[in-house]
């Protein structure tokens, strides 16, 4: 059945095509398991709560008839707002309007947040674009330029919140520099999120075509409820697909967690239990939530435009298993530089086991992708990713992350990250094992690398399976690097990084290459620490059982500096410095080309054809390099999907000539 809705009907009908529902939440309360509703262009200020579930092979569609015709949103236009003092003006809103939420009372705070907790979850927008908060009015008055901000002169338009107890309304001050508020497009956060279901199992939901935007989305820690502008919220099957998805206070989609109230903000709350102990909890705890292939996950996340979202573009714990996540376009996220905490990055997953992440664009965030425990399975293919990286004129946020364009965290592995295009100066942090390197091009340092963790005993599973199979802590190693490239673009002086949860600092690596790796074993010289020929000697071997695990590295290429790992097989490294390399990111007319000499410089080296059977397994787990259904992976499509043929080169291109090609 067709269900249809319009804003922008005379009055308000039954859903059929002469009386169309004017909310789409009234078509949510009906719809079953097969419907489709149209939903007209038009602004829809209201939170869509699904309520029923569609099933795999009768899904319920939710379609705007227009691409991103149809806007949901969080926010609602407040017009009569009045002369406070120069540049400031203010309004009152009855705490009526909020409900049982409101916004401008509560604090972006909880597990994992390192910043100072004075930023509150509602916003203040100023033709589509955020106002920055501060804590007093006088520095509303002011207007100054935020020094963290990414986009300085935007951090002049400010806004300030206090309660008036005694008429019961929350009270905003806003420095829009000159406009007159009136007369401008002028909106606040009013709902906590979009198109989200208040029950957890509400499965086969598609969601095709609309501009979400502008909610007062709270900080979403792995060990809490995770809420998003749009999301799943514990279910299974969901496509979200050619929506654009903008201006969340802190998270845009999620993929993540059910509320449990005994492990909601357990740290924050309780203290008694160490932050890393909470999350162990969680995990065990969503087995008894009903963690299962076949009751969470396998969801499809593709064509959005994701971006001036504060927390995270996408994020998700443990409820984003089995999906896809291809071909978004995820930008600017984090870049008023207001939210500080661990949980920020583009994409933000935690248990991504067999998630596939390819294709996708992302750039201008403070980091890229962040694969957080239990990356068992992921797949990070195809990605094009750059300027992930703080700008230089910005000052470090107190509490703030790190940047850069891929951070594998606590996991044992298989992570397989292969034909992505990394530009930014950090490619990948390395706090980790269990992670296969294959075709790359990485302009960027290998940071971290065994560090970054503390001892923590974290959870592998069955493979391709949710259930818990083992907890171990991390030797570091068990890592892979085939056919890479290697470019060393900026400078290799290793640059002071203040810490995200405390007030030290320490030197992060910047000089490009596996060189980071020296002190790590081969297989060969790793196994003969085991003496097969006498009985094991169990005190004798806990040594071995706690060192660094092996390391491969065959068949890369190392260019302006760049440095191989001394036992590097087959590989080339070029002398030279950074002067002699070419890999420049060239925009035109919105699309996307490389401008590199590399190729020329590898003349005519060629490497193997890599595939499952070469990875092999990684430890702990003891799970191939392979697809989500278990079968083996041969590395024979490049970047673009084009065939390898016996001449195999290092990186992510089939033939030197393609790299001139559209990457975006």
């Amino acid at each position: 059945m067709q269900i249809y809705v319009n804003v922008n009907a005379s009055t308000d009908g039954n859903g059929s095509r002469e009386m169309p529902f004017r909310r789409i939440n009234d078509a949510a309360k009906v719809a079953k398991a097969g419907d489709e509703i149209l939903v007209a262009p038009g602004v829809y200020r209201e939170y869509v709560d699904p309520v029923n579930a569609g099933e795999e092979n009768a899904r319920i569609e939710y379609k705007s008839t227009s691409p991103l015709g149809a806007v949901i949103t969080g926010a609602e236009r407040v017009a009569d707002w009045v002369t406070y003092e120069g540049n400031v003006w203010v309004c009152r809103i009855d705490n009526s309007v909020f409900g049982d939420y409101n916004p401008y009372t509560t604090l972006v705070y909880g597990d994992w947040y390192f910043a100072k907790a004075d930023k509150h979850t509602g916003c203040v927008y100023l033709n589509d674009k955020a106002l920055y908060e501060t804590s007093t009015l006088k520095e509303c008055i002011k207007g100054e330029v935020y020094e963290c901000s990414w986009v300085p002169e935007d951090s002049v338009y400010k806004w300030y919140t206090e309660q008036d107890e005694e008429k019961d309304q929350t009270v905003i001050y806003a420095n829009f520099q000159g406009k007159n508020p009136n007369e401008e497009k002028v909106e606040i956060n009013v709902r906590r999120m979009c198109f989200f279901p208040s029950k957890t199992g509400v499965n086969y939901i598609s969601v095709s075509g609309f501009h979400i935007d502008k909610a007062a989305t709270t900080w979403a820690p792995p060990a809490a409820f995770q809420d998003g502008m749009i999301g799943p919220h514990w279910s299974k099957g969901w496509i979200i697909e050619d929506c654009e998805i903008s201006n969340s206070k802190c998270s845009g989609i999620s993929l993540g967690k059910y509320h449990d109230p005994d492990n909601d903000h357990y740290f924050t709350y309780k203290y008694v239990k160490s932050p890393t102990q909470m999350e162990r909890d969680a995990v065990c705890r969503g087995q008894y939530h009903g963690w299962l292939k076949e009751k969470i996950g396998s969801h499809i996340i593709r064509r959005n435009n994701i971006h001036h979202c504060e927390q995270g573009g996408i994020i998700g714990r443990m409820g984003g298993v089995f999906s896809i996540i291809e071909d978004n376009h995820i930008h600017h996220i984090n870049n008023m530089m207001e939210l500080g905490g661990a949980e920020i990055s583009a994409i933000k997953m935690h248990a991504a086991i067999d998630v596939v992440m390819r294709r996708n664009h992302i750039h201008h965030s403070t980091m890229g992708i962040w694969c957080d425990w239990e990356a068992q399975g992921t797949r990070l293919t195809g990605n094009l990713l750059h300027d992930n990286q703080c700008p230089p004129y910005a000052k470090k946020l107190e509490g703030g992350m790190m940047s850069q364009d891929i951070f594998v965290e606590v996991s044992h592995g298989p992570t397989l990250i292969d034909h992505n295009i990394m530009l930014s100066d950090a490619g990948l942090r390395f706090a980790t094992q269990g992670v296969a390197m294959v075709h790359n091009l990485i302009c960027g340092a290998l940071t971290d690398v065994g560090g970054g963790t503390a001892p923590r005993y974290t959870p592998y599973h069955i493979p391709h399976r949710t259930e818990v199979m083992g907890f171990m802590t991390f030797l570091h190693g068990d890592d892979r690097f085939y056919n890479n490239i290697f470019v060393q673009k900026w400078p290799d002086e290793d640059i002071k990084m203040r810490h995200d949860s405390d007030d030290g600092f320490e030197m992060e690596n910047r000089k490009v290459g596996t060189w980071t790796f020296d002190e790590y074993p081969t297989y060969d010289e790793w196994m003969a620490q085991f003496d097969f020929s006498r009985p094991a000697d169990m005190k004798g071997l806990e040594p071995a059982h706690f060192g660094h695990l092996p390391v491969w590295s065959e068949g890369n290429v190392y260019l302006g500096g760049a440095k191989a790992w001394s036992k590097e097989v087959n590989g080339l490294e070029i002398a030279g410095d950074r002067s002699d390399v070419k890999v420049e990111l060239i925009e035109k007319d919105g699309q996307y080309y490389l401008d590199t000499n590399v190729y020329e410089l590898m003349e005519d080296f060629k490497s193997r054809m890599i595939n499952t059977e070469v990875l092999g397994k990684a430890f702990e787990p003891e799970q191939y390099f392979e697809n989500p259904d278990g079968t083996p992976i041969r590395f024979d499509r490049d970047y673009f999907g084009s065939h390898r043929g016996v001449d195999v080169i290092p990186g992510p291109f089939a033939n030197a000539d393609d790299a001139t090609k559209k990457i975006k």
